[in-house]
């Protein structure tokens, strides 16, 4: 299909534009909806781009032009105006984050997809597949934090939306054909409802948690993860001050080579792989501070985890075996026939009758419905 007949998206970057475009979008059943942040280039990611998409046109609205974002409030809390989105978590996340919007009547093209058994589930696949378009997802890497944005990134953010109710509607079609509708609208639900953090979803970093998330921290020395902290803080101060994401100020394992070998000179630290002339010449000598600091420091240990009990892992595993094998007969994968977190809680706080089993799958009652009964023998087996 050609694309190039598209009309252009309207950009809203003024109040006024902004107001005209929430008369619209209150005044239509359907809506799509996308983000685009920009992780890659901030130490703290924002949203750049809010793209909407009716039957008749195309929007591309400016948060960084736009003071205010209140106004669109009332049309994401609607529960008469339906949101389509595409792999919701992330953009309800970001959204909720920095503006505060909460969301009601959701439908996801990449959970409908999956419940119906598709075995691709990006959105460039599903439109190639559905209406013949190419979508260059590269597009997703780039700096969407950029003005004014090229006109190659317009197009790109124009298409995440131009085909979502198109899509939403074939997608409905078969969740009724398939009689899968309810099970999809739990999973809606429950999307809608996703939560920050106890923080508001912006919380400082937690600097000590990141240092055991490089890959070989654990087998540190204790010495050596101390040394390996004070790096992770030298680091995160820079990034923040320059707002850049962590890996383009130092990566991961250059920070742990340095704490491994503890290098006590410039000519040392010059040593480390990955560690280029130019990195040496702008960090070495706060680095070669920073393995100071951390091999007079008191050692650190890793984080300890409770071991869980082995009622409980004999639980979980009888339940992956059910759970795999009712996927395999449905056709669709095993997220759809019982929720991960779900999952886990079940095997935690096991019920042991059904009025139990319905208060712990209040969330989920068309699975309730439908495998109840097998959960319930699963999880008490005779």
């Amino acid at each position: 299909m050609d694309t190039k007949n598209i009309t252009e998206p309207i950009l809203i970057r003024l109040p006024a534009a902004l107001e005209r475009l929430v008369r619209e979008l209150s005044s239509e059943p359907i809506i799509a909806v996308d983000t685009e942040s920009n992780s890659l280039y901030a130490y703290q990611e924002k949203v750049c781009l809010i793209q909407f998409s009716t039957p008749r046109n195309d929007y591309l609205v400016d948060p960084l032009a736009l003071k205010n974002l209140s106004p669109l409030d009332p049309v994401f809390r609607s529960p008469k105006i339906e949101k389509v989105f595409h792999a919701a978590e992330y953009d309800l996340l970001c959204l909720k984050r920095d503006f505060g919007f909460e969301f009601n009547n959701l439908f996801d093209t990449m959970i409908a997809a999956g419940i119906l058994g598709r075995q691709a589930l990006g959105l460039g696949t599903i439109l190639k597949d559905e209406y013949g378009v190419q979508v260059d997802k590269r597009n997703q890497r780039a700096n969407w934090g950029q003005r004014p944005l090229p006109e190659n990134l317009l197009k790109y953010a124009q298409l995440d939306t131009h085909y979502l109710i198109p899509l939403r509607n074939r997608l409905l079609m078969d969740l009724l054909d398939s009689k899968l509708l309810p099970l999809a609208e739990e999973d809606f639900k429950r999307i809608s409802d996703i939560k920050l953090n106890a923080n508001g979803g912006s919380p400082p970093r937690d600097i000590t948690a990141g240092c055991w998330r490089i890959s070989g921290a654990y087998d540190l020395e204790p010495q050596n993860a101390a040394v390996l902290l004070e790096l992770c803080r030298y680091r995160d101060a820079v990034a923040r001050s320059n707002n850049r994401p962590l890996f383009k100020v130092l990566g991961n394992q250059v920070l742990f080579s340095i704490a491994e070998l503890t290098p006590q000179s410039l000519d040392e630290i010059s040593q480390i792989p990955r560690m280029s002339d130019r990195m040496v010449k702008r960090h070495g000598r706060k680095l070669l501070g920073a393995v100071k600091r951390g091999m007079v420091s008191d050692p650190i240990y890793p984080p300890r985890h409770t071991r869980p009990g082995g009622n409980f892992l004999r639980r979980l595993e009888a339940l992956r075996r059910w759970r795999k094998l009712t996927a395999q007969d449905m056709g669709v994968s095993s997220d759809v026939v019982l929720p991960r977190d779900l999952m886990y809680t079940l095997a935690k706080r096991p019920p042991q009758n059904v009025n139990e089993l319905v208060a712990a799958m209040e969330i989920v009652p068309w699975r309730c419905e439908q495998f109840g009964d097998q959960i319930l023998a699963v999880l008490n087996p005779k």
